[in-house]
């Protein structure tokens, strides 16, 4: 349903058909003005960037699933990461700070040092046949090598597809085939607390697998790596030293390309199936990510910030690399982990010693830090008064953990939500406009440009406050969102756009509160349907984290045979736990029950040492659900240790009319 007018007096938006107000307040008047008026917010916030052609119109809509943003523009996006603020006279500013935990490195390189480097190595990837759309993959840890390279492809209109570095081999291979790169840019490996990954034995099994569109490997050397270019000669694919190549290399210019043209492929984790490749347009991208950087972020030119993630995520991605530079900010890139490098206030040293004002991380950082350091000690060690947010993405944060980081670091603690497919947020609280009032649980209110709905398995648009649903974005999604599927539009359709005509279908359930909040419950196969009551996982998570006994929780709905299905949980302790497990465990069952009520059916309650997680620090919820329901199982690429899955493959299967997980241990592949 289309946007009702609301008064001045009482601006608020109006998510579906119930006006619901948050208050009278600019965030408001900016998102009200977004959806009803696209094609002006959107061409207003396109003089945010420098265009070697300025587009006359914001969005062609050529169907109800087919649309373009800014499509007679023409622009660069290196260009408007770099060269524009050396030309501005900013070039001394610090772009990039690097702080690596592991080898103790640390160093800064300014707007101009990386600008002449970026233009170099653009230089070497055009004497190595790269030309604008060619692929370039992209397969390093966190070192600057990794920004210089995706900088130098967008500097050529190259297409780049960064590959999260120790991915094994057929994960590249699948990559390669898929994206068929002309050139791979890796390095000697990469450092992790308890191990090295060799990254070029790797690199020459993939490649000896995979499609042959590979014809040069660029090797950035690591001295306390083995491995180097030089190992590598001789075959059919040339493996040049990145070092030596830059050296020789004629700098190039940025070459403009249509606001059209995509500009990078990010493969999703492939849990199943072949791994979709998420196409992200260049003008798009470039204005949405320098507009969340100032309205959501509250980041102005020269100030510090930090997104504690990694290069080879969708986070990485847009506020490692592009998001910071394009506003002219100083971004981090951290090589090293919240505890064990060396300690829970790993975070707060990098805070206090480069002046960080908005840190960007996931809540799964945060447990672990509550769990080795529950007092928050390791943050009264370092004077973090320049921080003024911590933003946290990429899983539910608890309110528990709110609560821990809220009180204990006195900045606001802002949750915000969004995926791989989208680049940039779909809720926030949007510091940079107005800081709302925070609600724990709650992601705040959708970002301008999003027109969020609730809606029924029929498609139906719930309109009544609180009543969970489906969670869709109303077409066409906004810029800087995916654009398709890289060589399978259709999977684009049936993935996204299919089981809610008109709608992006998110693939999370949840709900919009009487002020607009939007609270974000968990994947839609996460929701437990226990004798034809929906129960959400995500709201027993919420129950047992309140414990002040648990320090991370994970439920999963598995099969029972009398209701079909119920609740699951699996949870850790805090560190320093001495009490009798048998004892908590039955208060964590009675705790649910009381908070969700009986109907939740919930009796199992596991207590484990870590819980199985992807490198990105994601619970593997699916893969937990497999194995308690003795099925098959593909271990994720994307997980960090496979010794955790140990501990959930003892536990046995959850129906005792299903075979004993034992028998299910020798099917795990991957």
């Amino acid at each position: 349903m289309s946007i009702q007018s609301l008064s001045p007096i009482s601006v608020s938006p109006n998510l579906g058909t119930a006006n619901v107000p948050v208050r009278t307040d600019a965030y408001a008047e900016i998102w009200q003005e977004s959806i009803n008026d696209p094609e002006k917010f959107w061409l207003d916030s396109a003089e945010l960037i420098d265009w070697d052609r300025k587009p006359t119109r914001a969005i062609d809509r050529h169907s109800e699933t087919e649309w373009e943003w800014f499509p007679d523009g023409e622009l660069n996006t290196c260009f408007n990461a770099v060269d524009r603020h050396v030309l501005a006279g900013h070039g001394d500013r610090t772009a990039v700070i690097y702080d690596s935990a592991m080898t103790g490195t640390q160093s800064k390189i300014s707007y101009a040092e990386l600008q002449d480097h970026v233009a170099r190595f653009a230089g070497v990837l055009r004497a190595s046949g790269v030309d604008k759309g060619d692929r370039v993959l992209i397969y390093l840890p966190m070192i600057p090598e990794a920004i210089i390279s995706m900088l130098a492809c967008a500097r050529i209109g190259a297409i780049h597809s960064v590959v999260f570095g120790g991915f094994a081999a057929n994960e590249l291979v699948v990559r390669i085939n898929d994206a068929s790169p002309k050139v791979i840019v890796t390095t000697s490996g990469g450092l992790e607390p308890k191990r090295v990954v060799e990254y070029l034995p790797i690199v020459d099994k993939a490649l000896k697998a995979s499609n042959g569109s590979v014809r040069t490997v660029i090797v950035a050397d690591r001295e306390l790596i083995p491995g180097s270019a030089a190992d590598y000669q001789g075959g059919d694919v040339e493996y040049l030293d990145w070092q030596e190549a830059e050296a020789k290399a004629q700098p190039v210019a940025p070459v403009p390309v249509e606001a059209t043209h995509p500009a990078y492929i990010l493969y999703t984790s492939g849990t199943t199936g072949n791994p979709k490749g998420v196409v992200r347009d260049t003008g798009g991208h470039a204005v949405a990510l320098t507009r969340s950087m100032s309205q959501i972020y509250g980041i102005k030119p020269g100030d510090v910030f930090w997104s504690a993630s990694d290069v080879g995520w969708v986070v990485g991605h847009s506020y490692i690399v592009f998001a910071p530079l394009l506003a002219g900010a100083t971004t981090v890139i951290y090589e090293g982990k919240p505890v064990g490098t060396p300690d829970a206030g790993a975070f707060f040293r990098v805070v206090e010693q480069y002046g960080v004002k908005v840190l960007f991380t996931a809540p799964t950082a945060l447990r672990s830090i509550r769990r080795e350091d529950p007092e928050l000690e390791g943050a009264g060690r370092y004077d973090i008064s320049s921080l003024e947010a911590l933003f946290l993405a990429g899983e539910r944060l608890d309110t528990e953990t709110y609560h821990w980081a809220n009180d204990g670091l006195h900045c606001p603690v802002i949750d915000h939500w969004w995926q791989t497919e989208t680049g940039w947020a779909i809720t926030a609280n949007p510091r940079g406009i107005e800081l709302l009032e925070t609600k724990p649980g709650s992601s705040t209110v959708p970002c301008p440009g999003v027109d969020l709905r609730i809606l029924d398995d029929q498609g139906h648009e719930i309109t009544e406050p609180g009543i969970e649903g489906n969670i869709a974005l109303k077409l066409p999604l906004p810029p800087g969102y995916l654009k398709t599927v890289w060589g399978a539009p259709e999977r684009f359709f049936s993935s996204y756009l299919k089981e809610f005509p008109g709608y992006y279908a998110t693939g999370d359930s949840g709900f919009v509160d009487e002020d607009g909040y939007v609270f974000v419950m968990g994947r839609t196969d996460d929701v437990i349907n226990v004798a034809g009551h929906r129960i959400s996982a995500g709201a027993i998570e919420e129950a047992l984290a309140h414990h002040d006994a648990v320090a991370e929780a994970a439920v999963v709905g598995v099969r029972d045979t009398l209701k079909g299905h119920r609740g699951y949980g699996v949870v850790t302790l805090k560190h320093g736990f001495e009490g009798d497990l048998d004892a908590l465990q039955k208060a964590l069952i009675a705790h649910v029950r009381e908070s969700i009520g009986p109907v939740a059916a919930f009796r199992d309650v596991a207590i484990v040492s870590r819980l199985p997680k992807t490198r990105s620090g994601k619970v593997l919820r699916k893969t937990i659900r497999q194995i308690l329901d003795g099925e098959e199982v593909k271990v994720p690429a994307t997980i960090e240790d496979r010794s955790t899955l140990d501990e959930i493959l003892a536990l046995g299967t959850a129906d005792p009319d299903v075979a004993h997980t034992g028998a299910v241990k020798t099917q795990i592949a991957g």
